[in-house]
């Protein structure tokens, strides 16, 4: 059934778009989500797919992979791929399908993950296109566990700037209670991530005040 909606979705978008033109899908790749919009300020809305490659395996799930799409000649042509930038569909841990949200804001391509089983993790990250290809430009972060802590990260790769954000709880009465807090603001500058490498490495960032761990990238083997 989700599959026969997301395919109804992704029809239905190319149809709000009136474009009738045939998508040019690969063998063995099936649609999961797709979003349109405007993100090289050209005024002609590109076409974001992301696609499950292969069928799905029980125990390690599928690969997925995302393709952005211009019109060309009137024809849908590929112009940027990325098999880094979308989670497999058992990467979510416990929780099973980690995706949730792809959209477009302003010319701001977000796709947003989320996972774990009683500690739990999310993030969303924004990729701009600029200098020919696209960057990410933020990243949002929240991860926990209820009765012990949840932690926020904000981090504006444009300006280095990070804000994090991390409250103790506990449990000991029926109400959870917050008993501490610890922010933090720092600038980390420099770096270039972009959607075709966005896990192509570890890139692990020590605050210096609470020597917290912000994991902006983990390797993908």
């Amino acid at each position: 059934m989700k599959k026969a909606i997301c395919i109804w979705t992704f029809l239905l978008t190319l149809n709000q778009l009136s474009y009738s033109q045939e998508l040019p899908i690969h063998d063995n790749y099936s649609v999961v989500d797709s979003v349109s919009g405007d993100l090289d300020n050209d005024s002609i809305a590109e076409l974001a797919v992301i696609y499950n490659i292969g069928p799905e395996n029980e125990i390690d799930g599928v690969p997925r992979e995302l393709i952005i799409y211009k019109l060309k000649n009137d024809r849908w042509t590929e112009w940027k791929k990325s098999d880094q930038a979308i989670y497999g569909s058992k990467d979510g841990g416990m929780m099973g399908d980690p995706f949730t949200e792809i959209k477009i804001e302003n010319g701001i391509l977000q796709i947003s993950h989320l996972g774990g089983s009683s500690w739990k993790w999310g993030f969303t990250d924004k990729y701009r296109y600029q200098n020919g290809d696209f960057y990410l430009i933020g990243y949002t972060e929240i991860g926990g566990k209820i009765c012990e802590y949840w932690r926020k990260v904000d981090f504006n790769l444009s300006t280095g700037k990070m804000i994090v954000e991390k409250e103790f709880e506990e449990c000991e009465t029926e109400e959870q209670e917050i008993y501490n807090r610890e922010n933090e603001t720092l600038y980390e500058k420099g770096l270039k991530i972009t959607i075709q490498n966005r896990q192509e490495r570890d890139i692990k960032i020590t605050t210096p005040k609470y020597e917290h761990e912000i994991y902006i990238a983990i390797r993908r083997e």
